[in-house]
């Protein structure tokens, strides 16, 4: 009984030493992930992200807030031009991530920090607000991140896109390539976050703007066309807008 107990107990020490930080491959992938190429890409889609936080959070007075996953920092640098919080924080795992956020000399960061994917250095409930914003969908293990990010954090809003669909296995090299590892619904997202403990204060379901189609479908005007008849019809129908969002919102604490 006491051996079964050790070596429970030593497969658990090896999972959390596994689990320290991102492992190689995908450090590798973000690493030069960034740069100054998809700069207006990221700029349009964080246009989106930002009206979302502000939205969902209405109401609300924040004094600190950190941007977690903040990547090339374009979300960061609209929160500050918003002035959803005079201090901002980004933390990040990505070395052209880091130097996107230091070009960008945002008004009110205090501290860039690259952290290992799961470890934030930051003591219990150091921040008002914690945003995470299409990160989750990128992490190896989400259940590790999303404690610390309800340890440093009194309230939080996460965004994940809704990937799913009955032949999302079928399309994994598509999703895949971009790194979207976990698939989630709302309810199924809602379900990990209350199994961490998180309360649910409002969530929101949200559709790319026009602007993010016109970018994405540039010189395709049939296919641009196409995916916004499908983006119609799908908040037209309220159990499709319900389930099958672009994006799912959320304000926790």
């Amino acid at each position: 009984m006491g051996q079964k107990i050790l070596c429970i107990f030593v497969r658990q020490f090896q999972n959390d030493e596994t689990m320290a930080s991102v492992s190689q491959k995908y450090k590798e992938k973000y690493d030069s992930h960034y740069s100054d190429k998809s700069e207006e890409w990221r700029r349009i889609g964080a246009v989106g992200k930002v009206q979302n936080i502000i939205d969902i959070t209405k109401g609300l007075h924040f004094d600190t807030l950190i941007d977690i996953g903040a990547g090339d920092g374009n979300v960061l640098s609209l929160l500050s031009e918003r002035k959803v919080a005079p201090k901002l924080t980004a933390v990040e795992i990505s070395d052209s991530a880091i130097e996107q956020i230091k070009k960008k000399t945002i008004l009110g960061v205090t501290e860039i920090k690259q952290f290992n994917g799961y470890n934030l250095p930051f003591e219990d409930n150091a921040f008002d607000l914690a945003v995470c914003s299409h990160v989750i969908e990128h992490v190896e293990f989400p259940r590790k991140l999303l404690r610390e990010i309800k340890r440093i954090s009194k309230h939080q809003v996460f965004e994940i896109p809704i990937d799913f669909s009955f032949r999302v296995d079928k399309k994994f090299e598509h999703f895949n390539s971009y790194g979207h590892i976990n698939i989630y619904t709302p309810a199924l997202f809602n379900f990990l976050l209350y199994t961490e403990g998180y309360e649910i204060v409002k969530h929101k379901n949200a559709f790319y703007r026009n602007e993010v189609y016109r970018f994405q479908y540039k010189g395709k005007f049939v296919k641009r066309v196409l995916a916004q008849v499908k983006t119609f019809v799908r908040k037209s129908i309220p159990i499709l807008a319900k389930i099958k969002p672009d994006t799912y919102i959320v304000l926790t604490k």
